[in-house]
């Protein structure tokens, strides 16, 4: 079986565990992260340690973990001096990150050893914007948030990586007629009441943000008969 989950945004590590042994999930399973593990919430450094030690969960990179990559310079050894040393892009890029909830991914990085943060860094480098999966006679392209600047005649190798990681659908918006694309970053709710905690489903592509950033639970959807899951509470 495939599972994919979405910007669990610190999302207690305790909570996706139980939540993966109640559905089921076992070795001969796989399941993709599909970015935005961290900031917000107070586990996502957690969560990352976690997915490092798992051989059958693939992370995806989200732009959460692209802001943290750009911020990776606050990792080495901190001194007063070397904050005083930031250029003005360093402080620009760090303001950017903070007001999108990094403080907690900060907090929780400056309290593993330094040699783990240089892994959890290698580590988000090494993370792929996209991967793509057949089940039967469907297929499907994951990533972050959609596709943006999307063309039907466009090669992914062809895209920026912003176009995977800050794409804003609508729900006219069409991909591939052949292939769904699944994707998070948007929370379901802002598609309409309806969607509150649920993925919302069209016919090319799902969305499976169901709102973790803002204190919802996430969902886990198994693409083989789509069905979903909702985590276990706090």
């Amino acid at each position: 079986m495939i599972y994919v989950m979405s910007d669990l945004h610190g999302y207690c590590l305790d909570r996706i565990k139980s939540t993966l042994e109640r559905i089921g999930f076992s070795d001969s399973d796989y399941c993709y992260v599909l970015g935005d593990v961290i900031d917000r919430g107070f586990e996502g450094v957690k969560i990352l340690r976690w997915l490092m030690t798992q051989p059958n969960i693939t992370l995806l990179l989200g732009n959460h973990e692209a802001m943290m990559l750009s911020c990776s310079f606050l990792f080495d050894e901190i001194t007063d001096e070397s904050v005083r040393n930031l250029s003005a892009t360093q402080i620009q890029t760090l303001s950017l990150w903070t007001r999108n909830g990094g403080k907690t991914t900060i907090d929780g990085m400056q309290a593993v050893p330094a040699g783990a943060r240089k892994y959890i860094i290698e580590f988000l480098r090494k993370s792929h914007l996209y991967e793509t999966v057949s089940i039967g006679d469907r297929d499907f392209l994951l990533t972050h948030s959609g596709i943006d600047n999307f063309e039907p005649d466009k090669k992914l190798c062809d895209y920026n990586v912003n176009d995977f990681l800050w794409a804003r659908p609508t729900l006219d918006t069409r991909y591939y007629d052949s292939i769904i694309t699944v994707f998070g970053h948007t929370p379901t709710l802002l598609f309409g009441y309806e969607y509150d905690g649920k993925p919302v489903i069209t016919d090319t592509w799902i969305d499976i943000d169901a709102g973790a950033a803002a204190g919802r639970r996430p969902i886990i959807l198994r693409l083989d008969d789509m069905k979903y899951f909702t985590m276990d509470h706090l």
